[in-house]
């Protein structure tokens, strides 16, 4: 229990300093409006999918906390997430730019009743547990101890996988994310695994949303 409780705090403590980091610059909403026509692109069509590095969804975006969002643009621009396609849109935002699209974007969240908490499948709820899921994503995935951590609850359960996949690959340079608290936790699952607790996600109630763009409607 001790060992458990440490690591859950050495996670806080990681997770509230890329938090305290990862966003310097005050976002401006409707500046990020006018910033987001590199987004819109992928983002901005429900159910768009990509082909990198395999066939997914693209991840919804909308309503996802600023915080996460800057911190996730910034390690994509240093990458430490390594996606030719988002390096490529990252490296081109300013620290303001980062901050306005993700201010943007977590304006987009959506005013609903608290979600009631949700007993997973005894098989999925031992994965939850080994990975101490909760810990850092909150109960139901929808509701996270910091804001430099995402919300995943509902989000597209293919894109779920290859982001947990992702922490699984190293030594490539196209692919795969360094991130010293998501690498060991992914890497104690089988694939199989992580699909069963990608699906289980992707079928909760959370926040995100795709937003269409009047000219993708």
């Amino acid at each position: 229990m001790i060992k458990t409780w440490t690591t859950v705090f050495a996670m806080f403590v990681a997770c509230a300093t890329s938090s305290a980091t990862a966003q310097t610059a005050q976002g401006d909403i409707q500046a990020g409006k006018g910033k987001v026509a590199m987004c819109i692109g992928c983002h901005g069509i429900p159910g768009y999918q990509a082909s990198f590095p395999e066939v997914h969804k693209v991840p919804m975006i909308g309503g996802q906390s600023a915080a996460y969002m800057a911190a996730a643009l910034d390690a994509y621009r240093k990458g430490d997430r390594r996606h030719p396609t988002m390096r490529g849109i990252a490296q081109s935002l300013s620290d303001q730019d980062i901050a306005d699209v993700s201010a943007y974007y977590e304006a987009q969240s959506p005013s609903r009743a608290e979600v009631q908490p949700h007993d997973p499948p005894a098989q999925v709820a031992a994965l939850i547990e080994k990975g101490a899921c909760f810990s850092c994503h909150g109960q139901n995935f929808a509701k996270p101890i910091d804001a430099s951590y995402p919300k995943v609850a509902g989000q597209h359960a293919d894109y779920v996988l290859v982001a947990l996949k992702s922490y699984k690959t190293t030594d490539n340079a196209r692919v795969g994310r360094s991130n010293g608290i998501m690498a060991p936790i992914a890497q104690q699952f089988s694939n199989q695994e992580l699909k069963l607790l990608a699906n289980y996600i992707g079928k909760l109630d959370g926040d995100l949303k795709t937003v269409p763009q009047p000219h993708f409607r």
